[in-house]
């Protein structure tokens, strides 16, 4: 019974310490979290897995130039049916089909084709471009996992402000209520910042809606279950510093560093070796082949051969103007991803100069919020000695406690706001 008692809670330790280690928070930086989203985000697997596929069809496409070994055998029972041949007037010789069975393997080998050598290139083109595509998807996860890893840690911030707001809230109501039971103030002066209370309360249950909903975005790029906890170990203020400081609002803009060009000119690229592709079709096809039979059960008459060697040539000589309209339709293919590639150039210049007019715009607005947050919070500070000393009323110190919490949010949001815009130069450049 001991030895049973101690097997059982030794079973129990293990298991708690099994529970207790599946609930440790997942501690992440932002570049941490960055590598975690790229190994885990479910988007990038099936982009990788893309990228494999791409290469069994490059396989495939070269081994239809290989050779291509087939084997077969047959068995043909003709159920006693005879032939009769005539050798002279009035004389016959009756012929029977007795059963016959051979087994035979071939090899055919493409010798020339000029839309086989096309397609090899073009399966490598194809691969080449899902690459590219992994690498936009990964650009495009990346900056969903900072994106999240920022409003995470804005909301954070913000929401520790509120709660810093309410401690102190909280105590000037209850010194209120005392000075109120003592007579010393009105009744209503507790009821009024009961209001300031509920309404920063309210601001609390908000802001900490809004921080699941952030940590639920970052778990889906991250590739986590819902219920995983996560820790962000990188500090906003250094985050901020970096992109107020170290921005990229003056780096020229080198649009062929763009992902999004770079797609279209890879498709410039296929689109030049479909013309290729359509005017191989012009070409005649050389194939060469050879076959042994084996015969296991012969005919009385047989004279077919055990080995054939030869050539198969097809040359194609009139299809009623059919090639030339396919080779003029790759042509005006090329000419659209021409005119493609100069739409998206100017697209891309206009949106590059917007997203840096747009940073600067933001950056001057975070500074302005910054020195409006130091300004209410001072004024709060100085209404909550006036109202003390009994010079303003309980109204005033709830309004300037609005304009406090406003002032934050709006520095909290412009804040947001300034390091996405960064993210969006800088993802415009392909330098996430």
């Amino acid at each position: 019974m001991k030895r049973i008692s101690r097997a059982a809670l030794y079973c129990v330790f293990c298991l708690g310490t099994m529970s207790l280690q599946a609930q440790e928070p997942l501690v992440l930086s932002l570049d941490s979290a960055i590598t975690y989203a790229i190994d885990h985000n479910r988007t990038l697997i099936g982009s990788r897995l893309a990228v494999d596929k791409s290469t069994e069809k490059i396989r495939e496409t070269v081994a239809q130039g290989l050779p291509q070994v087939s084997a077969s055998m047959d068995y043909t029972n003709y159920l006693g049916a005879e032939a009769s041949l005539e050798m002279a007037p009035g004389q016959s010789i009756s012929i029977e089909f007795n059963p016959t069975s051979s087994f035979k393997a071939s090899v055919t080998q493409l010798v020339f084709n000029g839309s086989y050598y096309v397609g090899v290139q073009l399966s490598k083109l194809a691969k080449t471009i899902t690459e590219q595509s992994y690498r936009k998807d990964e650009l495009n996860v990346r900056e969903q996992t900072i994106q999240a890893y920022y409003t995470v840690l804005v909301t954070e911030k913000l929401l520790n402000i509120i709660k810093a707001n309410k401690e102190n809230a909280l105590t000037m109501f209850e010194k209120t209520t005392n000075l109120a039971n003592a007579g010393i103030v009105e009744q209503t002066d507790p009821k009024k910042l009961s209001i300031m209370v509920s309404t920063v309360d309210n601001a609390i249950k908000s802001t900490e809606r809004q921080l699941e909903l952030g940590y639920n975005l970052l778990r889906l790029q991250l590739g986590l279950e819902s219920g995983q906890e996560i820790q962000l170990s990188s500090s906003l203020a250094e985050l901020a510093e970096k992109c107020t400081l170290y921005g990229a609002s003056d780096k020229q803009f080198d649009i062929g560093n763009n992902m999004d060009f770079k797609l279209i000119s890879m498709q410039g690229d296929i689109a030049k070796k479909q013309i290729e592709l359509k005017q191989s079709s012009y070409l005649p096809t050389l194939a060469a082949y050879y076959s042994r039979t084996q015969k296991i059960q012969t005919a009385k008459f047989d004279m077919t051969p055990n080995n054939v060697l030869g050539l198969s040539l097809n040359v194609p000589i009139f299809s009623s103007g059919q090639r030339k309209a396919q080779v003029s339709q790759a042509r005006i293919d090329l000419d659209i991803n021409k005119n493609t590639q100069a739409l998206l150039t100017q697209q891309l210049t206009l949106q590059e100069k917007q997203l840096r007019f747009n940073y600067n715009n933001l950056l001057e607005q975070y500074r302005n919020q910054q020195r409006n947050v130091e300004i209410a919070k001072e004024v709060l500070e100085k209404m909550k000695l006036k109202y003390q000393q009994g010079v303003i009323s309980s109204l005033e110190l709830t309004s300037a406690n609005n304009d406090y919490l406003t002032a934050e949010s709006n520095h909290a949001g412009t804040l947001l706001q300034l390091l996405n815009a960064e993210l969006a130069l800088r993802k415009i450049n392909n330098n996430l």
